[in-house]
């Protein structure tokens, strides 16, 4: 139950996102503030960290998109906790990545 409860709030995320992202870029394209200025903006590290939930928030929504979608093919159906934990891992050594990364750049 905790996944799937897990993988809307996820997916909910994502939707927030998209739309304070289109947001952003719009009144970046039509204020009198520069894009240059909005993007410097997001390199604050309040900013960063947020960003940062929102890629455990992708990796995790394809994590279980990737484990749903091998069920729904028939793949994994008796292993699904196995292969849900094996894509987490994955998706964890890539979000421990970006955060070096993204971490690496403000400090």
């Amino acid at each position: 139950m905790w996944v799937w409860l897990l993988h809307r709030a996820s997916g909910l995320v994502l939707a927030f996102y998209g739309v304070v992202h289109l947001f952003v870029i719009s009144t970046a394209m039509y204020s009198g503030a520069s894009f240059n200025d909005v993007m410097d903006f997001f390199h604050e590290p309040v900013l960063v960290a947020l960003e940062l939930v929102l890629i455990a928030a992708v990796l995790f929504h394809t994590a279980n998109g990737g484990r749903i979608l091998l069920m729904d093919m028939g793949l994994g159906i008796r292993g699904q906790k196995r292969v849900f934990w094996g894509l987490l891992s994955a998706g964890i050594v890539l979000l421990a990545f970006m955060t070096w990364g993204l971490w690496g750049e403000i400090f």
